[in-house]
């Protein structure tokens, strides 16, 4: 039988037995951002198309060729978000965050949308950790914050990742290099794509971003912005690499990078591995002093970044770092005949309702569908009832790891199976080779001291 459909090209079902690594490299991401002040934030997943036109920038790849945009049955123009940036900062200002106490530090996790070719390491749903710090002008933010995300990296255990240091100044000293950058692409207007012809006059650091190789070749010998900068910018990028110097943060200075969005002013860096491929960028984020203007609000100087998920997950694969193991089924109850699945459904609410995982058979199957099923669980004690059971209050509490059996009371079994299951992980913990001794804990020497 053939399928209806199949998923969409550039995006991914991730099944269960695979979710857990998503999780958990979620929970690492919120639990670092909490440890430095930042607080979730959740916003639509669809936003008004000139919030990306006016805060990504329309001279940008991800503006002119990948966003999803449409119009919606009110004839307004909608656009699938393809960045986090944008929507926060509509949402710093929208709901007064910009009247609080600043900084305001943000983090959330999310989905994007690009129209871009897929690959490994890129799809076209692809989903983000990202922080954002409102209100914040010292270089000091800007250290803290690739601090942040070297902090996540070395709690998910990936290495060989070396950072990537820049430095593209602010709309002043910008100027001066647009107009460098122009005399030096206008000797290549042959050369380059139709794209970058159009971006010559109106925004050239774009050029330095295709992702055209003939246009990549000539970008390589472009003046270079860290020569332009002006003194406020030099200071500023010599005071983040001081501070990064203090923590002990490894940085290159590479002057080719600009950032794909046109946000961007000062310090921008990128957290780079060469295990993945071209897609090798797994971190990227820097300053954008005049976004929030651009929307509308008053200046305020702000900062993020965005932490790509699926190629973090590709990097610690690669690398083979230890992923938790998942979570296994506290318990399965195997029922046989009416009266035992309503003992099952009795003893399943109240393991669960004191924090237990119980699964029972939903199917009324054979003894040995239930006991095949419940071994593909991967239960970690499984318990069968019977009408004999049921009429004794008596049933055998089985270690599917050891083997072993225990007779348990089911008018009182939730105590019965925290009594065998605490029993069981005391046997199995041991210290440096002998059997664990909790009088050892304390100094007088006994328990009840």
């Amino acid at each position: 039988m053939a399928l209806l459909t199949k998923a969409i090209k550039g995006t991914k079902d991730v099944l269960p037995a695979e979710s857990y690594k998503n999780q958990y490299i979620e929970a690492t991401c919120l639990s670092v951002a909490e440890n430095f002040g930042y607080k979730e934030m959740r916003t639509p997943v669809f936003e008004h198309t000139e919030l990306f036109q006016r805060g990504v920038g329309d001279t940008t790849d991800v503006v002119q060729k990948e966003m999803y945009t449409f119009d919606d049955k009110g004839g307004r123009s909608i656009t699938l978000r393809p960045e986090g940036t944008a929507g926060a900062a509509r949402a710093f200002l929208e709901n007064g965050l910009s009247n609080e106490a600043l900084p305001q530090k943000i983090c959330y996790l999310t989905s994007c949308y690009r129209y871009e070719k897929p690959q490994a390491g890129r799809l076209r749903e692809f989903h983000q950790f990202g922080i954002e710090c409102f209100g914040a002008a010292s270089p000091l933010a800007d250290a803290e914050m690739i601090s942040l995300a070297k902090q996540v990296f070395d709690e998910l255990g990936v290495q060989k990742l070396h950072l990537e240091l820049n430095s593209i100044g602010c709309p002043k000293c910008r100027a001066d290099y647009h107009n460098a950058l122009r005399e030096y692409f206008k000797a290549h207007t042959n050369e380059l794509c139709d794209t970058c012809n159009e971006r010559l006059e109106r925004n050239p650091m774009r050029i330095l971003d295709c992702k055209s190789p003939v246009c990549k070749e000539i970008s390589k010998n472009a003046p270079i912005v860290l020569d332009y900068l002006c003194d406020e910018c030099k200071e500023h990028f010599e005071k983040v690499k001081s501070y990064l110097d203090a923590m002990n943060i490894e940085y290159i200075v590479n002057p080719q990078i600009v950032r794909g969005l046109d946000y961007y002013t000062k310090t921008v860096f990128e957290f780079v591995s060469d295990e993945i491929g071209s897609q090798g960028t797994v971190c990227g984020g820097g300053r954008y002093d005049g976004l929030i203007e651009e929307l509308g609000g008053q200046h305020t100087p702000s900062l993020g970044f965005g932490m790509g998920l699926e190629r973090i997950q590709l990097v610690m694969e690669a690398q083979g770092c230890a992923f938790p193991e998942p979570n296994k089924l506290d318990l399965f109850i195997v029922a046989m005949g009416e009266k035992a699945e309503l003992k099952a459904v009795e003893i399943a609410k109240d393991m669960r309702s004191e924090g237990f995982s119980v699964q029972y058979d939903l199917n009324s199957r054979s003894l040995r569908a239930q006991m095949k099923y419940a071994d593909k669980t991967g239960t970690k004690y499984l318990v069968v009832i019977g009408e004999n059971e049921v009429n004794s209050g008596i049933a055998k509490l089985k270690d599917m790891q050891t083997g072993e059996s225990t007779e348990v009371s089911l008018t009182t079994f939730v105590n019965a199976y925290y009594s065998v299951s605490m029993e069981s992980q005391l046997k199995d913990l041991e210290i440096n080779g002998e059997a664990f001794d909790f009088n050892s804990l304390f100094s007088g020497g006994n328990v009840n001291d």
